[in-house]
């Protein structure tokens, strides 16, 4: 049975606090100022454990997204992943989404302090993981919360002698308390804008996205972009309360996410756009040389 114990952590300089659940994938479950909460709880972390239905700051490993089939080659590396089977779970079309990792109880703590966490799940030593994505290395979450910024870096560290595609993400599902979701602004970087069809998949078009700002209003999004800047930020904000998410670091591509029904904003930070598993449009971690990417999000 998992451990839904929290982790908490207290920034130094200020009444922010995160909470991480590592033994429930290492999602974290609470982003708040005393009791002013900005990360979306949608259905709660239960449903998450048991359904992989997402709330807080998951990680979406080792795909961010949807696989348009059941199969991927990487080089000589040919893969079938079946929804159902090695945590392989399907979206409403059938399409694998989000990876294999929502909700794993093998993430191990190796360091806590007051305000900053790092938990390792190591790749090569699960033969189900490794039906899926069959590249052994070790992955590396680091935590720090600080100056109302919690910042996280995912380091991919090959344990064996071949690469490691980089096709992850998260999922922030950001909120802006007592704010009507119509009187959001949404703040985005100059980019470039990748047309999804009917089942959530990139048309292969491309559309430059001069950024901006815009009011939310009924708008609704599930929008991928790629071209995104080293350092881009993204921003939502609403009456006093201001939110923004950096791009820091090994972070090109994006997904934002507004439904109608839910007074959430998903700002995801992707290292690849949605479906390059399939496409081949990833960097590699190679042996001997870790690939780290970092995004933060401040509470301004």
């Amino acid at each position: 049975m998992a451990d839904l114990e929290p982790v908490t952590l207290q920034d130094p300089s200020s009444s922010l606090r995160a909470s991480y659940v590592p033994g429930a994938g290492m999602i974290c479950t609470s982003l708040a100022d005393n009791s002013i909460e900005y990360v979306g709880q949608r259905r709660g972390l239960q449903a998450y454990v048991s359904d992989g239905k997402t709330m807080g700051i998951p990680i979406l490993y080792p795909w961010a997204n949807r696989l348009s089939a059941n199969e991927y080659r990487v080089a000589d590396t040919e893969v079938t992943v079946i929804p159902g089977t090695h945590g392989v779970r399907a979206d409403a079309h059938g399409a694998p989404i989000h990876g294999v990792l929502a909700a794993s109880p093998d993430w191990q703590v190796t360091e806590r302090t007051d305000n900053a966490l790092v938990a390792q799940l190591d790749w090569d030593s699960d033969q189900a993981r490794l039906a899926t994505f069959p590249f052994p290395h070790r992955l590396t979450v680091t935590v720090t919360l600080e100056d109302r910024a919690l910042t996280v870096a995912t380091a991919v560290a090959p344990t064996r002698d071949s690469s490691v595609p980089l096709c992850y993400g998260y999922h922030p599902y950001l909120t802006i308390p007592g704010v009507p979701r119509q009187d959001w602004q949404l703040h985005t970087p100059t980019m470039r804008h990748l047309p999804v069809d009917d089942r959530g998949l990139p048309t292969g078009e491309a559309q430059p996205w001069p950024g901006g700002t815009m009011r939310l209003g009924s708008t609704e999004l599930d929008d991928g972009f790629d071209d995104v800047s080293t350092g881009a930020v993204f921003t939502l904000s609403g009456g006093p309360h201001r939110i923004e998410v950096a791009f820091e670091q090994g972070y090109g591509a994006a997904q934002l996410f507004a439904p109608a029904g839910d007074s959430v904003v998903g700002i995801e930070p992707m290292t690849a756009p949605t479906d390059a598993l399939r496409h081949g449009n990833y960097k590699m971690a190679a042996p001997g040389s870790p690939e780290t990417a970092t995004f933060s999000i401040s509470v301004v």
